[in-house]
């Protein structure tokens, strides 16, 4: 039985209205309630209802989203990240707005080369995949499995692919010359110590920030901590207020939002009197913390219609020539820094 709007707005106990105005991606609703509505159509699938079979025809169709998940970023609980959460949302009313719909299937990244097959065999439409945490030897395999493909949240210049992914070198490379212009001189930096292309990207754009005016982190004010976790427990502020830089990029928004509690619960240091602080994503918590968070803001709405764009010109072209696109962020000035 296929899902209806007045299903999904019993699950998600609202209107039908506000379930209309969530999947023409209209304002008059409240964003939480926009979210609700948005994942509990990329869980279980909607395809609008047509009256005309010729517009039906030119619609999408059933596009399958691959979630590989593994011991990095994207774990089986990715959902609840708020980055990923926003991914899919934003993935599933385009999709809905092209009159097609979003299924996702999530697979163990050892199980990647035995599964791959069976995604293809139930993929006719072309596969959009999450691809944070995949390695350049998981991208080539997917990408000799199938026909149809797109890979969104990762970059690898030298595999020839489709990817779309928010241009990580140049959010860095920005946020770094926010703090030079600020005239910081000792800039910290808190690393995710999980290793992906992305955080790779943003270190390296970060560098070159500092380089460009003769500076460069100190290693006593470098750090590694998890990108992904919830509690400031784990940052080791006795080390942190010993000597404290001036200013802090941290590579995420989670790490900078744990860093902000964990000064304001376990020292006397004031941010940003004190050490000021910028993220990148800005997630939607980052508006909510106080101090609000100076962060690097990633167009999601416009990742997911661009591949949506490369996926279905790749589907229907047949001189398509893979595509790599960089989609450039903006800074987002706050009260952190």
């Amino acid at each position: 039985m296929k899902l209806k709007m007045d299903d999904i707005a019993r699950m998600a106990h609202v209107s039908k209205s506000a379930v209309s105005i969530a999947i023409n991606g209209k304002e008059g609703i409240s964003e939480d309630t926009r979210q609700k509505i948005l994942n509990i159509i990329s869980e279980y699938g909607y395809t609008p209802l047509r009256k005309s079979r010729k517009v039906h025809k030119k619609g999408i169709g059933e596009i399958t989203f691959l979630v590989v998940t593994s011991s990095g970023v994207v774990q089986n609980d990715y959902r609840s990240l708020p980055f990923f959460s926003s991914l899919i949302s934003a993935l599933s009313a385009s999709t809905s707005k092209l009159e097609g719909s979003l299924r996702t299937v999530t697979i163990q990244s050892n199980e990647l080369e035995e599964k791959i097959r069976e995604v293809k065999e139930n993929s006719n439409n072309g596969v959009l995949v999450l691809g944070t945490d995949l390695d350049k030897e998981q991208v080539a395999l997917i990408e000799r499995n199938l026909t149809d493909v797109v890979f969104l949240d990762t970059y690898y210049k030298d595999i020839v692919a489709d990817f779309v992914t928010m241009d990580n070198y140049q959010g860095a490379k920005m946020a770094g010359e926010y703090i030079i212009s600020k005239n910081y001189e000792r800039v910290g930096y808190f690393a995710s110590n999980k290793l992906m292309s992305n955080f790779n990207e943003r270190r390296r754009g970060f560098r070159d920030a500092l380089l460009e005016k003769n500076l460069h982190v100190d290693e006593k004010y470098f750090y590694y901590i998890s990108p992904t976790g919830l509690e400031p427990h784990d940052i080791d502020i006795d080390r942190l207020i010993q000597d404290p830089p001036q200013a802090i990029f941290c590579e995420d928004d989670y790490i900078a939002i744990r860093l902000i509690k964990a000064l304001q619960q376990q020292s006397n240091l004031i941010v940003p009197k004190d050490i000021a602080i910028i993220g990148f994503d800005d997630i939607y918590e980052s508006s909510l913390i106080t101090p609000e968070l100076t962060t690097v803001h990633v167009p999601i709405e416009q990742i997911a219609l661009q591949a949506l764009h490369q996926l279905y010109e790749k589907s229907k072209n047949e001189e398509w020539v893979p595509q790599k696109t960089l989609v450039s962020t903006k800074l987002i000035k706050r009260k952190s820094l």
